[in-house]
């Protein structure tokens, strides 16, 4: 049966259960004295299942329910009776997980009297939302799931799902869902719980996730439900630290999961070092675990690890590994080099000239006379060290010479050989080429705040700017400098000036990410066009995995010119696009996964 097919048979399934529960002569309400609770109850969450352990007549068959386990889903079993006897049947297969349970007697919550500021918490209402609550598991490490069948869970009163939108901007900035007991197994305790809490680490503002658990918790108390269960994992200490300020306390039950790829950190040693390295090169590791490879780190500060699979090994650095050649690395390292191998491809590229070898503090004569003869024709140049990274000494925009000046001085400071281009409009696109195939293409925009009404500039950067690092385990930062000062004033504001809620204000010029530029995926909208130049600048350079920046009017669109190429791009950057897995594919092939069932 073809992928789709099964996909509508699994759905079509689920609807026909969950019709024949709500047609069962029952009032929804919780057990009752000598009424007995439905037997081996098993809902599909769309990113795994939940079994509720308590429901089965004995432990075989809750241990029959985890070994259907679909490939990469993670199932979940709950209130399990004597879990360290379920686990003792079939130890090579289980795991009791390292996680807390906490709850809260409803009876015992009390409302927040102010509203969490910017945030507006509602039912999940199209089914479109869900691809946004998947971007945001997936920049949180969590499972995705499965959009119909969440769907068609959300058009049950057994399944809560809500969403958090920053009311700035009208973006779904968080979800959680809940599961009513009562409804689903006719729980004679009168509970619920909430699974899936997840927050997006760069837009979400201070309380989101606070204002998610309060309005789940009011739903079930307006319920009349007693209780609103959570599992937590023992390391998630900002979490805990939040439930508890709810009124949340630690409850007896655990929880069993198999012993699968995705659940493999949880129950075996985690590699020496693994925790040091930045998300760039983390995500690579994990992915790699799950695919039972071993990962020894080699130098954690840089991102530097060895992947082995049997005998063969493959040593990496973030995304560039042994597969990229000297010849190609070095071909992304001199901008002047890559520009001319995309031009001699025939790929379009912005007018450039060279200035090499200038002294800083004598930058008259011939120094500068194909650059100013550039801006002459141009009106306006990008000025840019021709070997660097980060965004280092990039100037944006010089449309005078004192400014070209100004910059090329900048940029000496970096290299001492410098690339001056033709300033062109349009948005910054990453496009992500792996083994010469289009993985990911993302917008990348400048760091910017959005106005609250109440507060200054400076304090919405200093804001911003603690969320960026802690969404990117600190490797991006809105710096409080001299740059962001002169944006600011240049948008007609000071860094004092209190901004009016909702207005958008850019505070950098450039959109690198690790000056807290954000990114935004559009790899669904890509212009075939723009697919193809990327992968042909991956073919002129000989690369096999690389970050193709391109300038485009429209991601939707044609027109285009190549920027630069990136050696190492950052392939955390664009989850849920599967880059992670593609680069493991191309580095041990015979590890590929087969399509799901």
């Amino acid at each position: 049966m073809a992928a789709p097919a099964r996909a509508r048979a699994r759905v079509a399934g689920l609807r026909r259960r969950q019709d024949a529960a709500a047609a069962r002569p029952w009032d929804g309400a919780p057990g009752r004295p000598g009424e007995r609770r439905a037997s081996d109850v098993v809902l599909d969450m769309g990113w795994g299942r939940l079994v509720f352990g308590h429901t089965f007549a004995d432990q075989r068959g809750v241990l029959e329910a985890l070994r259907a386990e679909e490939s990469g889903r993670r199932d979940i079993a709950c209130y399990v009776p004597n879990p360290q006897v379920l686990v003792g049947v079939s130890p090579h297969e289980l795991f009791i997980d390292p996680s807390y349970t906490y709850r809260l007697p409803l009876h015992t919550y009390r409302q927040r009297r102010d509203a969490v500021r910017d945030v507006e918490v509602r039912t999940l209402q199209a089914r479109e939302e869900l691809d946004e609550v998947n971007r945001i598991y997936a920049t949180a490490g969590m499972v995705q799931a499965d959009v119909d069948v969440m769907w068609a869970n959300q058009r049950t009163r057994t399944f809560t799902h809500l969403v958090a939108l920053d009311q700035r901007t009208g973006r779904i900035i968080g979800a959680v869902t809940g599961v009513d007991h009562a409804l689903a197994f006719r729980d004679p305790e009168n509970g619920a719980s909430l699974w899936c809490l997840a927050v997006d680490g760069q837009a979400a503002p201070p309380g989101t996730g606070e204002a998610l658990v309060r309005r789940l918790a009011e739903r079930y108390l307006a319920r009349g439900r007693a209780y609103l269960d959570l599992s937590v994992l023992h390391s998630n200490t900002g979490a805990i630290t939040l439930y508890r300020k709810l009124g949340f306390h630690l409850a007896p039950p655990v929880c069993v999961k198999r012993k699968n790829p995705i659940n493999q950190p949880l129950y075996a040693p985690l590699p020496s070092g693994l925790d040091e390295l930045n998300p760039y090169a983390r995500i690579i590791a994990d992915e790699a675990l799950r695919r039972g490879l071993r990962v020894a780190v080699t130098d954690a500060a840089s991102g530097e690890m060895r992947l082995h699979s049997g005998s063969r090994s493959v040593l990496t650095r973030e995304s560039l590994s042994e597969l990229t050649s000297a010849v190609a690395m070095s071909r992304c390292d001199d901008k002047r080099v890559t520009r001319r191998l995309l031009a001699g491809a025939g790929l379009a590229v912005a007018r450039g000239a060279e200035v090499t070898g200038a002294d800083p503090e004598r930058l008259q004569g011939g120094a500068l006379e194909a650059a100013r003869a550039l801006l002459a024709e141009v009106g306006d140049v990008v000025v840019k060290p021709a070997r660097g990274e980060q965004g280092r000494g990039i100037t944006v925009g010089a449309p005078t010479d004192e400014a070209l000046v100004a910059a090329v001085r900048h940029a000496l400071a970096y290299c001492p050989d410098v690339l001056v281009e033709e300033r062109v409009e349009g948005e910054d696109l990453r496009v992500v080429v792996i083994d010469h195939e289009v993985v990911a293409a993302a917008v990348r925009r400048p760091a910017a705040v959005v106005g609250t009404g109440r507060d200054p500039v400076e304090e919405l950067v200093r804001r911003q700017s603690r969320r960026r690092q802690q969404a990117t385990g600190g490797e991006s930062s809105i710096p409080l400098d001299a740059t962001t000062a002169a944006v600011v004033r240049e948008a007609g504001w000071s860094m004092d000036d209190v901004l009016p809620r909702g207005h958008v204000l850019p505070v950098r010029r450039t959109a690198n990410l690790h000056t807290g530029g954000t990114i935004d995926d559009v790899t669904a909208r890509l212009h075939p066009a723009l697919g193809e130049a990327a992968r042909a600048a991956s073919r002129a350079i000989g690369i096999p995995v690389t970050g193709v920046d391109l300038l485009v009017p429209d991601v939707e669109g044609p027109a285009h010119v190549v920027i630069e190429a990136n050696e190492r791009p950052g392939l955390a950057n664009h989850e849920p696009q599967p880059t992670a897995q593609r680069f493991v594919d191309l580095l041990f092939p015979e590890t590929r996964r087969s399509p799901q069932r």
